[in-house]
């Protein structure tokens, strides 16, 4: 059995290539993405993923999940997966942006979650990946937005 959680679809008023940017910026993760606390990654292909994700019972700290990097097409899809980190289930997640003309693209999100026990993840973490990924998309798209227009993002 598997299941697809699908952020919210954005549209954005900025290059594909300022969004792309934005998105791979892990550096600046802190100051805008609500998810994704912190990343840290070479981003080359079998390379791991560490993302620094808020505890999904709303309790105070972060926890460190890695994934592992299996595709980066600059300025269109970036994927990366748990590989056999997790006994069990086996997660895909896929980021898209994909342009509409040179000045505007649309951003989403999608994680393809398998294995013996996805049902149970779904169950425990499905919403709270839902509103993540939804408050991603929007906080990437006020972000690109802003550096789009050559303003400083809050």
């Amino acid at each position: 059995m598997s299941h697809v959680i699908t952020s919210v679809t954005v549209e954005i008023a900025a290059p594909a290539s300022v969004v792309w940017a934005v998105l791979t910026d892990f550096a600046h993760y802190p100051q805008w993405n609500p998810y994704t606390v912190a990343v840290t990654s070479t981003l080359e292909i079998g390379t791991p993923i560490d993302l620094t994700l808020p505890n999904p019972d709303g309790s105070a700290g972060t926890f460190v999940n890695r994934e592992w990097v299996r595709v980066v097409e600059p300025p269109h899809h970036l994927r990366y997966d748990t590989a056999s980190e997790m006994p069990g289930i086996f997660a895909v997640r896929d980021q898209w942006v994909t342009p509409l003309d040179d000045k505007r693209c649309t951003y989403h999100t999608t994680d393809t979650i398998s294995g013996k026990y996805a049902d149970k993840v779904m169950e425990m973490t499905g919403d709270w990946v839902k509103a993540g990924f939804d408050s991603v998309a929007i906080a990437l798209q006020a972000r690109a937005e802003a550096l789009g227009q050559g303003t400083t993002p809050s």
